[in-house]
């Protein structure tokens, strides 16, 4: 008997490094914020409306971005917040890269004492995906 050899591509339908990391050198305008008065509660921020751009295809990419924190020092002011998500509108990035680049942006500016970003994506081709990134970051899969 034979046995064959199957090799299997670093990358799929001519997708590649650069694609993978479009975006991501982008200048953010930055999230400003006051100072907190209170502790142990949780904001919730909605963007019902969010763009981006697809780095491949260059369509656009429709979604729902939800961010959830408990603040510690510093809350985000909402104004400098929907100025720096007006960036992805014409931002070639990967939703994935979305969802993790706002993590740190909101981490960074609010060393908040945890934090979730969804982002929510409108179906492209028939498939939606939705994108969890939290932290503190942890590799353990949530159960």
């Amino acid at each position: 008997m034979s046995s064959s050899t199957v090799t299997t591509p670093s990358y799929t339908t001519g997708y590649t490094d650069d694609h993978a990391k479009s975006g991501l050198d982008a200048t953010f305008p930055a999230i400003e914020t006051w100072p907190n008065q209170f502790k142990a509660y949780e904001i919730l921020i909605d963007d019902p409306e969010f763009t981006s751009v697809c780095p491949k295809t260059s369509l656009p990419d429709f979604g729902r971005l939800t961010i959830r924190y408990m603040p510690r020092e510093k809350c985000m002011e909402l104004k400098s917040l929907k100025e720096y998500l007006f960036t992805y509108r014409n931002l070639g990035i990967f939703q994935e890269n979305i969802v993790n680049q706002v993590l740190d942006d909101v981490v960074k500016a609010t060393d908040p004492i945890w934090a979730v970003i969804v982002g929510d994506f409108r179906p492209r081709g028939g498939i939606s995906t939705v994108v969890t990134a939290t932290y503190p970051r942890t590799e353990d899969k949530p159960r």
